[in-house]
């Protein structure tokens, strides 16, 4: 479930979003359940990219 990515990723101090983004109709329209969310920036550097990656590959080893 999104929350639970969005819980473990916040557990290595790597922030997201997670729920329906103020966009519930269009997910319902579109058959989605909620979603987990990585914004980025101009700023954001190579290094917190592949930290977010790798918080997602443990995410996903771990809810397996």
């Amino acid at each position: 479930h999104p929350h639970d990515i969005g819980t473990l990723l916040d557990q290595l101090g790597i922030a997201v979003r997670t729920g329906h983004h103020c966009a519930q109709p269009l997910l319902e329209h579109l058959g989605l359940g909620p979603t987990t969310r990585a914004s980025f920036a101009l700023y954001n550097t190579h290094t917190e990219v592949e930290r977010l990656l790798a918080g997602v590959a443990h995410a996903m080893k771990v809810l397996k």
